[in-house]
């Protein structure tokens, strides 16, 4: 019988709706739930809504019908709405369209909460964001297909990108910047760690970020000697999401802290050495199928301090990074460039 019901709901579900507002790898992480919705309802229509400065994400992706925004929300009536927001914005954008099925994803913070604050860790296994996405679904028989996130590249973006890649060198990609300060690596350090590199292994290196993240690029150049300053390239704000997305697309590797631009690597199978300070691979941001190295001062008593990272350390001491290696970083780097990826 319940199999019967079963047959029932997916044969009466045409329309779907999809719904993250935020944020740059948040949204990167939804688009594996996207592509199991369309094999599980092939002939369904998926639309999805978020805001207008994430558009670009989703704009190429064939399994989207239409992409809608907060400040152009969609109409009409859903079979079946997705929120994996689940806040009050996005749940008064599901009220209004009265959907036959609607599913929330269950963010339990509480976890999060207990883990920050007294160090108690409820979360059974690291298991990722996606994968907890997915349990929203276990009542509409989508399945799991093992596959990583995707982001979808115009022919214009790969254009941009390719007048990176004419010198010849393997590339490194530096993805320095994070919201917040706790989630950053210094400037310094990263340039101890490109200073390393490049003594024993000529690369070219890009420093991707926005506008926001210039004052950190400078930052990172001007504590690189002058001889190794022509192999860093510094494109923070010089690029929209898509144009840095198609420029990750061709890198052999990428440095970063845990951010955005690490999901969006990740989208493409990049070889990712991540670096986590205030950050906790219990919450679920760690980079999905898609090959890693996670750097992190284990066992620190302060760590997690925030489930999304604070303006300044509030132990003053910023022990998560500052006590991480560069030589350790480096040579990881080194190595994958010599073993893996031979000139």
């Amino acid at each position: 019988m319940v199999g019967v019901l079963v047959i029932i709901i997916m044969k009466t579900i045409k329309r779907i709706l999809v719904i993250r507002l935020s944020s740059i790898g948040d949204i990167i992480l939804t688009t594996p739930l996207i592509r199991r919705l369309t094999v599980a309802y092939p002939d369904a229509v998926i639309d999805y809504c978020t805001k207008p400065g994430f558009y670009s994400l989703l704009a190429s992706n064939p399994r989207l019908s239409a992409i809608y925004t907060t400040e152009a929300l969609p109409s009409g009536h859903y079979d079946l709405v997705v929120d994996l927001q689940n806040n009050v914005r996005s749940r008064a954008i599901v009220h209004t369209l009265q959907p036959t099925y609607m599913v929330f994803y269950r963010k339990e913070n509480w976890k999060k909460w207990l883990i920050v604050n007294f160090k108690i860790n409820l979360f059974s296994t690291n298991r990722s964001v996606v994968d907890r996405y997915q349990d929203t679904l276990a009542e509409f028989c989508v399945s799991d297909d093992q596959s990583g996130c995707e982001l979808h590249t115009t022919s214009d973006e790969k254009t941009f990108a390719a007048k990176y890649f004419d010198s010849g060198l393997k590339t490194l990609a530096l993805c320095f910047g994070a919201n917040h300060f706790t989630k950053r690596y210094p400037p310094k350090h990263f340039a101890s760690i490109l200073e390393l590199i490049l003594a024993e292994k000529p690369l070219q290196v890009l420093l991707l970020g926005g506008k926001e993240d210039s004052e950190q690029a400078a930052e990172i150049i001007n504590n690189l000697p002058d001889v190794i300053q022509p192999y860093v390239i510094n494109l923070a704000g010089t690029c929209t999401l898509m144009q840095s997305a198609a420029i990750l697309e061709r890198c052999e590797a990428v440095l970063c802290n845990d951010t955005g631009l690490m999901h969006m690597a990740s989208s493409f199978g990049t070889k990712l050495f991540v670096i986590f300070g205030s950050s906790s691979s219990v919450f679920g941001f760690l980079p999905y199928h898609s090959p890693y190295e996670l750097f992190e001062v284990k066992k620190l008593y302060c760590r997690p301090c925030s489930h999304i990272g604070r303006d300044q350390c509030p132990k003053r001491h910023f022990r998560c990074m500052n006590e991480l290696s560069q030589p350790i970083i480096a040579r990881k780097i080194i190595d994958h460039f010599k073993e893996c990826i031979p000139t």
